[in-house]
């Protein structure tokens, strides 16, 4: 089975507190396979962009 790498770039409606930014993070670079590959938090737009990346094939 071929395995790819999938890109995951959610948005979060946090970009003030960065103990609540961190928590999201955390639990995004606990996870076995998954890099985390950069964190753009936005004070204006309280908004922060979290972008990481993974392999497929976790299921199926």
């Amino acid at each position: 089975m071929e395995k790819r790498i999938i890109e995951c770039v959610p948005n979060f409606s946090e970009g003030r507190d960065m103990a609540v930014i961190k928590q999201i993070t955390d639990v995004i670079e606990s996870v076995e396979g998954v890099k985390l590959l950069d964190v753009d938090p936005g004070k204006d737009t309280n908004r922060t962009v979290v972008t990481f990346v993974g392999r497929s094939g976790f299921c199926c």
